[in-house]
């Protein structure tokens, strides 16, 4: 599957009179209404907008989303996809935005605003560029992002309360991913790795999980048996001689494991090759 861009702005248009979806988003959206209307379902909770309006979804909802054409016309919106990365990014830029009223900060996961001028120019900038050249250059479409951002960061503060919530848990995923990567190759166990991150065994098994799909045990046991099969394949080296390398204290563990996945021992598999 080909990587999505860190970010993409695009138009979409679909004529009928409804068209529902399953949506797994992999990243953060604005879905900017031109013409119909939008509801999207989520976690117990609905959401409707209408021309006017717009959404901020954060990634990583799993959501069903409702577009009813306009009668008689068509159901047209600009979507804008952009990366967990690109808004942290943000937020650390303009650190300045994040000094407002203290106080628990309110976590949505979906965000709704209203079109005022200045937005209403911002979307007919995007469609200009859109229908004239069908495509709008990377450099370009971060500038929009920021704009976008920033705007609604110094003019929305009550929003930016919930947008500052919404970058706190993706600069917590950042960090785990960052962790992970950074000691995929040494034998670091699980509570390393949350020692790492700065945070309880249980959090950090939360936040792996939203962010990888699956336990970090298991994520981590896959991992190591494609380094172990990899070892294997070179075949300069015995399963006695890689075991510890691995992050495991004896053999027979490592045997056990390596059965576990590949379904053969790892001599069988040396063997195989």
């Amino acid at each position: 599957m080909k990587q999505a861009e860190p970010i993409s702005i695009f138009s979409y248009q679909a004529e009928g009179a409804s068209i529902k979806n399953r949506i797994t988003l992999q990243q953060n959206l604005f879905s900017f209404l031109l013409e119909g209307e939008k509801t999207v379902y989520y976690a117990g909770s609905t959401v409707s907008i209408i021309p006017g309006e717009f959404l901020l979804m954060a990634a990583g909802n799993c959501l069903m989303s409702e577009k009813i054409a306009a009668d008689g016309g068509y159901y047209r919106s600009i979507l804008i996809f952009f990366d967990n990365q690109l808004l942290a990014d943000f937020f650390i830029r303009q650190p300045n935005l994040l000094h407002i009223q203290s106080g628990a900060i309110q976590e949505e996961s979906i965000l709704r605003f209203k079109q005022d001028a200045f937005l209403q120019n911002f979307i007919s900038s995007l469609e200009h560029m859109l229908a004239n050249s069908q495509s709008i250059s990377a450099n370009m479409q971060l500038l929009k992002l920021h704009e976008l951002l920033l705007y609604l960061g110094e003019n929305y503060p009550g929003q930016l309360q919930k947008l500052r919530a919404v970058s706190h848990e993706t600069a917590d995923d950042i960090i785990v991913r960052q962790a992970v990567n950074a000691n995929i190759d040494h034998p670091v166990s699980v509570e390393d790795l949350a020692f790492l991150c700065n945070t309880s065994l249980s959090t950090f098994k939360r936040r792996f999980a939203r962010t990888y799909g699956t336990s970090p045990s298991k994520w981590l046991l896959k991992k190591r048996m494609e380094k172990a099969a990899q070892l294997l394949k070179r075949g300069d080296q015995k399963p006695s001689e890689i075991y510890y390398e691995l992050g495991y204290e004896n053999l027979s563990s490592f045997i056990q494991s390596f059965k576990q996945v590949h379904g053969i021992t790892p001599k069988q598999y040396q063997l195989n090759i």
